[in-house]
């Protein structure tokens, strides 16, 4: 039988009409790599901002317009681009997506002006939007009851991409031009994007609903949903609102600006850690409860952070990053168990609108609340909302599978 690369042989699915193991791995990892570049493609900004300032002549207020609308776009088109990859199926979107995401900054390195570096990056944008739902979408119809633990992988992958395009492009631009720079890291998503193309197996959106009878009912699911989603929009709150004011506790307690740099990659490598680990502790102990430990363990630890001295304070960062972050997983892992095989995109799209809006807003609304109580004031609301998620994880446990509520 012939095949084009659009259609792979007919072993890469069992008769159940879930994919083969083969298969299954290469969803898996080619997800990964996507979540690795977009994501590095998003945070590529930070770096390149200085560089245009200087180039262009920018003031502070151009240059926040620049990643706000990068990040705009890339957030308010995620579920357009859940609905789409229902219609063009998940390969083609997620190719499409990334070669936009990679077209967009080979334009930014031929803009003359800041309309053109606009231009560009709402490209880049619209085409990263596609990457979140489409190839999650993908791992969890790929892996079905048991994409918990994939998800968590392809979840850390995005911070695999963080670390590494922005270490990668701060590197370039050292040794030549940062046009030439961004050139170099567009053909690097022009290859991901070809790759793609080539080895994405196709998943059939009916993949593993036979194997999931538990699924939900959709009134029951809708429920169920909306109270993940919840959680996910206050979580994301409090992390992005403690990590606003974490510099300043730290500085109060006479961390130097050298030092300052360590400190916070002591969170960010626990994060990274979380997200890797607790998909799987999930997986044992259960959605609410990991929740419950998480968000437990993130109120205790902020509070600890706040009035403990600096040496047990470094001490204890790890695990608040830890804490911070891995929340995030159990959550992303949850959100095919509330929906429909067929609805799996849309729902990743809506989940991830929230959480990203989220980020964007709270560390506004902390920061007021910070100029009208003060910064410990309000750190101690941050803690205050991981608690206020404990009733929402309780009621969470009524709407999921039995093996999903206890440690199995």
């Amino acid at each position: 039988m012939r095949f084009t690369p659009f259609s792979l042989p007919p072993r890469v699915a069992s008769r159940s009409g879930r994919p083969a193991s083969p298969a299954r791995s290469r969803v898996l990892w080619l997800s990964c790599v996507a979540h690795a570049l977009h994501d590095g493609y998003t945070d590529m900004i930070y770096v390149l901002l200085p560089v245009w300032q200087t180039d262009f002549g920018l003031s502070y207020g151009a240059l926040a317009m620049l990643r706000g609308i990068y990040a705009g776009t890339m957030a308010s088109l995620q579920l357009p681009a859940g609905r789409l990859a229902q219609r063009l199926g998940s390969r083609a979107m997620l190719v499409l997506g990334t070669l936009l995401a990679a077209s967009g900054y080979a334009l930014a390195g031929m803009s003359g002006s800041l309309l053109g570096l606009y231009v560009a990056l709402t490209i880049s944008g619209s085409g990263s939007s596609t990457q979140h739902p489409v190839a999650s979408g993908a791992v969890s119809r790929a892996y079905g009851r048991n994409a918990r633990g994939p998800l968590s992988i392809y979840n850390f992958s995005g911070d695999l991409g963080k670390s590494a395009l922005p270490a990668a492009i701060s590197l370039l631009v050292t040794l030549m031009p940062w046009r030439h720079a961004l050139w170099m890291m567009s053909t690097l998503g022009f290859v991901v994007a070809a790759a793609i193309a080539l080895f994405l197996p196709s998943i059939p959106r009916n993949a593993h609903a036979a194997e999931e009878p538990s699924v939900p009912r959709r009134s029951t699911a809708g429920t169920g949903f909306s109270l993940l989603f919840m959680i996910g929009v206050l979580d994301t709150g409090v992390r992005m609102g403690l990590l606003t004011f974490l510099p300043f506790l730290l500085r109060a307690k006479g961390v130097s600006s050298p030092m300052m740099g360590s400190a916070l990659a002591l969170v960010f490598i626990g994060g990274a850690a979380g997200k890797f680990a607790c998909g799987w502790l999930g997986a044992r102990m259960g959605v609410a409860g990991t929740v419950l430990v998480t968000e437990g363990g993130t109120a205790a630890l902020i509070i600890a952070v706040m009035f403990c001295p600096l040496p047990l304070t470094m001490v204890l960062l790890p695990l608040l990053g830890v804490m911070l972050n891995g929340t995030s997983t159990v959550l992303y892992g949850t959100v095919p168990e509330l929906t429909s095989v067929e609805g799996t995109e849309r729902a990743f799209a809506l989940f991830y609108t929230g959480t990203i809006a989220s980020g964007a807003i709270s560390p506004v609304i902390y920061g007021f609340l910070g100029d009208w109580i003060g910064i410990h004031g309000a750190t101690f609301a941050t803690a205050l909302t991981a608690v206020a998620i404990f009733p929402l994880a309780i009621a969470l446990r009524s709407y999921l599978a039995p093996g999903e509520r206890t440690q199995a």
